[in-house]
């Protein structure tokens, strides 16, 4: 994490694009039938009443505990459209599985713990849940046994008690064992209780097949997972649910892909479109917010779609996220106020 929280103008999160080795498998998993289905187919105090429910239609952001050369913000200058906020990112430990929580004071102007954990409690109080991120490009987190899944559940559910964080997020960019991991987030599911809030970001390629361990686990924890934030950028060219390619950056981009997972088993309230805040939040694939606010239209209503057109609507679809509450406050708050509103307007 080291060598890129310090880099201007270089996201940490989803940091690689798709090789064409890697889309060839993909394109040759399709080619044998194993694809989804078609489209058409101090510590910071109690709080003092149960958590808020995350809307039905719900803007994700992630807040960034480093400084990159995006704006420095504390949790309470986090934008008020964001309804989930994940902190990025808990780091490994020496002990696998294991992750931990370490506030840049000194990146973010002398920000304390105690200062951050009453910021969380404020935006809980209005309404927001605020998760602890697990991943980033650079934040490998191996977790392949039952040792090192107990060991991430009992430090994750530890980070949940210190912080007062409602859940957790998984933001793990370099594989994972469906198996352990669902055995882990159940647990950590189970410690946390009622209100527990679960999302995912995972890659593209990550979610092109059911067969993929992310998508594996995404279903294996359908019960307790709150959305699935797809990073629809640094990415390439990726296949649709029609088995057509389509380019990053595009309307039919985010539709295509959304498709996916919509027919792939997850429900619509499980779905968001993940993108960058601004040019300068990635590598590749930036959008801008019209573009996200047509392809919600698109999957919603059937409204403002591109050349490829799902064959029914999914209204309850959850939201969108962006990467980051931090690169969005440095473009004017741009993203938030034209997706927020947009996203809890939707049907």
């Amino acid at each position: 994490m080291a060598t890129v929280k310090h880099l201007p103008h270089i996201s940490p999160h989803g940091g690689h694009a798709v090789h064409t080795l890697k889309f060839l498998a993909v394109a040759g998993v399709l080619a044998a039938g194993l694809a989804v289905p078609a489209a058409n187919a101090a510590p910071a105090p109690a709080p003092a009443a149960a958590p808020a429910a995350v809307p039905a239609h719900a803007v994700t952001g992630y807040w960034q505990n480093f400084n990159n050369g995006a704006t420095v913000q504390t949790l309470a200058e986090v934008q008020d459209e964001y309804d989930i906020i994940a902190v990025a990112f808990a780091d490994a430990t020496a002990t696998p599985g294991q992750v931990d929580f370490t506030l840049d004071s000194a990146g973010l102007g002398g920000y304390t713990d105690d200062q951050f954990k009453a910021d969380v409690a404020a935006k809980q109080a209005a309404g927001k849940s605020v998760v602890i991120s697990i991943g980033g490009e650079k934040g490998t987190v191996a977790i392949n046994d039952d040792a090192s899944a107990n060991a991430f559940a009992d430090s994750v559910s530890g980070l949940i008690d210190e912080y007062g964080f409602d859940g957790v997020d998984i933001d793990l960019e370099n594989g994972l064992n469906s198996t352990y991991m669902t055995q882990a987030l159940k647990s950590i599911a189970g410690q946390a209780g009622d209100g527990f809030v679960l999302t995912m970001a995972p890659q593209t390629i990550d979610m092109q097949s059911t067969s993929n361990e992310y998508f594996k686990t995404a279903l294996a924890v359908k019960d307790i997972l709150t959305v699935v934030n797809m990073q629809y950028y640094n990415s390439g060219s990726m296949l649709g649910c029609d088995g057509q390619v389509y380019s990053q950056g595009s309307v039919d981009f985010l539709t295509a892909l959304a498709c996916i997972q919509l027919e792939g088993g997850l429900d619509p309230s499980q779905v968001g479109i993940g993108v960058p805040a601004s040019p300068s939040g990635a590598g590749s694939g930036y959008v801008e917010p019209g573009i996200v606010n047509n392809a919600l239209d698109c999957l919603t209503k059937g409204t403002n779609c591109g050349s490829f057109k799902p064959s029914k609507t999914y209204p309850g679809l959850r939201g969108a996220m962006t990467w980051s509450t931090n690169w969005d406050a440095t473009a004017g708050d741009a993203w938030s106020n034209a997706v927020g509103p947009h996203v809890h307007a939707l049907p």
